[in-house]
């Protein structure tokens, strides 16, 4: 069974054109019909305006356009695509050291540790193996550490009381806080563009797909451009299809061929 690509392809070279000279005739670029007979449907372009020019090309080269539209959606190019979740690993290491002291029976093997000299100092001297060896070092006492510790955090927060109470009396009442800027939100546009004279109408479209009301209404002329907010779905209805284009995002896309209406669905969240 051919695929969609190779239908189009084979239409195409029995209509004796080329690439370019079937992108002239139907107002599509050369590279979306390129990729169309490569069977490269995943490109970035609305779901809606990527059905329209497959549609199109298809009508062109005198192929049941139903047909290929159906063999397009049991791609399931349609459809949107699960994202799989990321993970973090993270990983433990559990390291177990035996103190020293206090059993007198125990041997050196098991965590005992070296009698004190004479006059009762009963420091370790060293740790007994217990999987892994232990460099010796001194004998740091941790109630000395933590008795610097909560003296150095105490004369760090006595220094913070007095810088505080210095800023508030010096300058009065001069307001030190800088005002917060509000970053604004960019409105997505879209912005019509006229090849030629053309009446141009745009409604927005309610959740049931019923037409609303008007947001733009005027003849363009050649030449001239007009932006509209794009803050749902969107129809746009134009005397002559041909002498309209809609860009998006940088991008300009024709009216569906053969067509003065074109609907444009809501924009994804960001």
């Amino acid at each position: 069974m051919q695929t969609i690509g190779e239908r189009l392809e084979e239409a195409r070279k029995r209509k004796g054109i080329s690439i370019r000279e079937a992108a002239e005739a139907t107002k599509i670029r050369g590279d979306y019909l390129q990729k169309f007979e490569s069977n490269q449907f995943d490109m970035d372009l609305p779901e809606i305006y990527a059905r329209g020019f497959l549609r199109s090309y298809a009508v062109f080269l005198k192929l049941p356009a139903e047909r290929i539209l159906a063999d397009y959606k049991s791609l399931g190019m349609d459809e949107p695509r699960p994202r799989t979740p990321s993970r973090e690993v993270y990983g433990r290491m559990d390291l177990s050291i035996a103190s020293a002291g206090g059993n007198k029976d125990a041997g050196p093997a098991t965590g005992s540790v070296a009698d004190g000299a004479e006059g009762g100092d009963s420091r370790p001297r060293k740790f007994a193996k217990i999987g892994t060896s232990l460099p010796e070092g001194p004998y740091i006492n941790p109630r000395l550490v933590m008795r610097i510790a909560m003296i150095s955090g105490g004369a760090l927060a006595l220094a913070l009381i007095i810088w505080g109470i210095a800023a508030m009396t010096r300058g009065g009442s001069a307001k030190t806080a800088a005002p917060t800027r509000t970053a604004a939100k960019t409105e997505r546009m879209v912005t019509l563009v006229a090849l030629d004279t053309v009446r141009v109408e745009v409604n927005q479209k309610s959740v049931d797909g019923t037409v609303g009301e008007s947001i733009f209404q005027s003849t363009m002329m050649r030449g001239e451009t007009h932006s509209v907010p794009w803050r749902g779905a969107l129809r746009f209805t134009a005397s002559v299809g041909a002498n309209l284009n809609i860009e998006i995002n940088g991008s300009r896309y024709p009216m569906p061929q053969g067509s003065n209406i074109c609907d444009l669905p809501a924009p994804s969240s960001p």
